[in-house]
Order: structure tokens, then C-alpha cells, then sequence
């Protein structure tokens, strides 16, 4: 198929509104627009790039968690959440009334990520494994009624207080079967010639148009990117999301998708999707060296200062890393330590400016690690 010669699917007139099927996907893909090329070379070069610097990070899997997070927050954030990386690091009891519902829908996509990522060792990327990754997105809150790890049996729509003056409508639920069962062929047809980039970019455009579940489209739409990334070896990690550039450029991203619906034009939503992939990878890379540098500063210079204290205030750091904040209990916890020496070295910690105190409380006080958290937050 030319992308000049694409036909995104055909309008089928319900009782009262027209839905939209999409054409099927799984064939070899061509174009003659040079700007593609240009751009997979970078975008590719990019995922290769990050793939080499996050080999050479040590321990790079401490760091993993933070990505994760980062990308549920934003993911979330353009379905309409406003729970931040701060407010996420919270406990269940730590959180405001008001804020739970947001802060549990991340918490679901921070869980749907990292078991989709373990399951990645076992299950192909596919229909099965996306909804057991849906399963535990809707796994409690607002979409737990919306058949957590089922596809619809109902119409949804995109945009609009209500179907009848939906943006779009996607495909009857009766054809999300056979559309889905196409798109995971497509993704591991390895007797068709399509690059894994241009592969995952139609991909993507496909699951969103096919919007085969009630809700959480959009995140496990996302997701599926990564996945895929990871699953064909071009990540060795999965450090790449690409939902901060969506989200930053969020309008972009829903008119070059509704054009390739409306205007059979593919070819600009790849192009989007490409740069998309590139910058993402360099901001990777960014975050990847101010970490190494941060560190360097901790552990090469700070905490060395705590003579026979240091392997605890090491092991400490290291799960920092993981979770950047902490109580007391905490510590005692993490390094099987008294209450009295936990509280003694976070003041350690605290003087050395590697924890702030950010509860203002004289009980119950709460620690960050300020520097990381805005590594990933600005």
C-alpha cells in the first residue's frame, strides 16, 4: 500500500449517527515522500542512541521507576487527570479527598505498566496481553465499571457531550474482533516490508481509531508503543514514552490522527510520529546524564563525608532512587535499622541536602529527594 493511495475505512450509517470502520493494516507499506525517510533515519538513530546510554547507566533498572511514573502522569493527564509526579509518590492515606480518584488512576496505569513489562518475558505483544494490562487499568475507581479487560459491547465515542455530536465514532463493537485480530498480525507479520518505527506509528493510529475499549484507550494506546519497542529489541529498557510530547503538543497529536481518518492522510501523522520519537529519545538521553551527574555529586562527594555510615547511606540513596520519599519507617524498614538510627541518618541525609523535609509536620514527617523528583517533573 502507497501511502498516497491510503484509504482510511468507510462511514456506516447507524439509527442515528454514522460510525467509522477503518481499513485493514496488515500489508506492506510504501511512500514516495522523501521528508519519511529523512526522519525514520534520525528517529531511529535516536532510539538507538538511548538504547546505548541507558546500557551504560549502572543499575539503570533503580531508574526505571521514575520513567514509569513520569509517563503514567502525563498519559493520565491528557485523558483529564491532575495528579502530578509529586502527588503520585503519595500514599493512599496521604492523599486528599478530592485528588483520590486522579491519584488512583495513575497508581492503576503505574501497576497496568509494570506488569505488561514483566509480561513482555512471556506473552508477545498482543490482544491477550493488552487487556490483562487493561484489566488492572480499570482495576479500581472511576473505570471499574467500564469492563476492565474486556472490549466494549457498546458504541463510544471521541469528543462531545454525547454521541450525537461526537468528533468521531469509532467502529461497532461487533467489528473490533477481526479489526483487532488484523492490527496484531500487522505488528508481527515478518513476511511484509515495514520498518518497526513506521510499523508501531500506523499501529498506534490504528488501536486509537478502533478505540476497541469503553475506557483507557488513549493510555493503552500509548503504552502499546513502548511495548512494541521494547518487545522487538529495539529498547533493551523500556525508557521510552512518548505521552509528555503528546501531551505537549496535544492538539497536534488529535488533528493528525482525525486527518488521516477524515483526509486519508497518513503520511502527516507519521511524520508527527517520527519527530515525535526523536525528540523524545534526546530529552531520554538529557534526563539519563543529569541523573549520572546527580550521582556522582550523592555518591562520589556528599555521602562520603559519612565515614562509618556510608554503606547504609549508600544502600539508602540506591532505594531513594526508587522511591524518593520516605519516612522514618520507612528507613527503618528498607535498611532493618532502630527508629533512632534512621532518624539520625535522614538528618544526615538532610544536611548533606539529598533529603528536604516537605510536610512541615514535627510527627509524621515526610522526606523527598527534591533534586531527582525534578529531573522528571519540569
Amino acid at each position: 500500500m502507497d501511502l498516497n493511495d491510503f484509504k482510511s475505512g468507510t462511514y456506516r450509517q447507524q439509527f442515528q449517527y454514522k460510525s467509522f470502520t477503518p481499513s485493514l493494516i496488515n500489508q506492506t507499506w510504501i511512500w514516495s515522500n522523501p521528508k519519511i525517510n529523512t526522519l525514520l533515519e534520525e528517529a531511529n538513530h535516536s532510539v538507538g542512541s538511548l538504547n546505548a546510554f541507558s546500557k551504560q547507566v549502572p543499575d539503570v533498572n533503580y531508574f526505571i521507576r521514575m520513567h514509569i511514573i513520569k509517563e503514567a502522569t502525563t498519559s493520565s493527564r491528557i485523558e483529564g487527570t491532575k495528579t502530578n509526579i509529586e502527588e503520585a509518590l503519595l500514599k493512599a492515606n496521604e492523599i486528599e479527598p478530592e485528588k483520590r480518584n486522579d491519584w488512583q488512576e495513575v497508581q492503576n496505569y503505574i501497576s497496568a505498566m509494570n506488569y505488561a513489562v514483566k509480561r513482555l518475558q512471556k506473552v508477545p505483544v498482543s490482544t491477550r496481553l493488552l487487556k490483562e494490562t487493561h484489566k488492572i487499568l480499570l482495576s479500581k475507581g472511576r473505570g471499574a465499571r467500564k469492563s476492565p479487560g474486556e472490549y466494549r459491547k457498546s458504541q463510544n465515542w471521541i469528543g462531545g457531550s454525547s454521541i450525537s455530536d461526537a468528533v468521531f465514532i469509532p467502529p461497532l463493537h461487533e467489528e473490533i474482533g477481526p479489526l483487532m485480530s488484523d492490527l496484531e498480525k500487522f505488528l508481527h507479520n515478518d513476511a511484509i516490508e515495514v520498518p518497526n518505527l513506521i510499523r508501531i506509528a500506523i499501529g498506534h493510529y490504528q488501536f486509537e481509531t478502533i478505540h476497541p475499549f469503553l475506557d483507557g484507550n488513549g493510555r493503552i494506546g500509548r503504552l502499546l508503543i513502548t511495548l512494541y519497542l521494547v518487545s522487538k529489541g529495539l529498547l533493551v529498557k523500556p525508557t521510552l514514552y512518548l505521552s509528555d510530547y503528546f501531551e505537549k503538543h496535544r492538539s497536534v497529536y488529535y488533528d493528525r490522527l482525525m486527518l488521516a481518518r477524515t483526509q486519508n492522510d497518513l503520511s502527516n501523522w507519521i511524520l508527527y510520529f517520527l519527530v515525535a520519537v526523536t525528540e523524545t529519545c534526546k530529552k531520554g538521553i538529557t534526563t539519563f546524564e543529569k541523573i549520572q551527574k546527580l550521582r556522582d555529586d550523592v555518591e562520589g562527594k556528599r555521602i562520603v563525608r559519612l565515614g562509618k555510615k556510608l554503606p547504609k547511606a549508600r544502600e539508602l540513596v540506591m532505594n531513594l532512587y526508587r522511591n524518593p520519599r520516605v519516612t522514618s519507617a520507612d528507613v527503618c524498614t528498607i535498611l532493618k535499622v532502630t527508629p533512632k538510627t534512621a532518624n539520625e541518618l535522614i538528618q544526615d541525609m538532610v544536611n548533606l541536602n539529598i533529603l528536604a523535609e516537605v510536610t512541615g509536620s514535627r510527627r509524621n514527617r515526610v522526606f523527598t529527594f527534591v533534586e531527582y523528583v525534578n529531573l522528571f517533573s519540569k
